[in-house]
């Protein structure tokens, strides 16, 4: 799929939002998210990671699973710059072991 194409985008982005979870508390998720794995590993990385993000999140991935064990804190600090200024858009799962 060419994600590059703006209709392939906004039907992409309508399917996100089309298939969604609701929590006890009746909050609705997205059913699919993103994850962190070896996210903040690579320095050189950290751009192309942070874009991805905000591209799953302009996509309606709102959902995003990060842990102080990625990356030994990395993946958080990764995270934590691509949802800068739009916290209230993402839905963020994090633990710690």
């Amino acid at each position: 799929m060419d994600l590059n194409n703006e209709k392939k985008q906004r039907e992409t982005k309508n399917t996100m939002e089309k298939r969604v979870v609701t929590l006890p508390d009746g909050t609705t998720l997205p059913s699919i998210g993103q994850g962190t794995w070896y996210m903040g590993e690579n320095p050189r990385m950290k751009e192309k990671e942070i874009k991805a993000l905000q591209f799953g999140i302009e996509l309606g991935m709102k959902v995003i699973d990060t842990a102080e064990m990625y990356a030994n804190g990395g993946s958080e600090c990764v995270v934590g710059e691509a949802i800068n200024g739009r916290r209230e858009d993402v839905f963020l799962w994090t633990s710690s072991y």
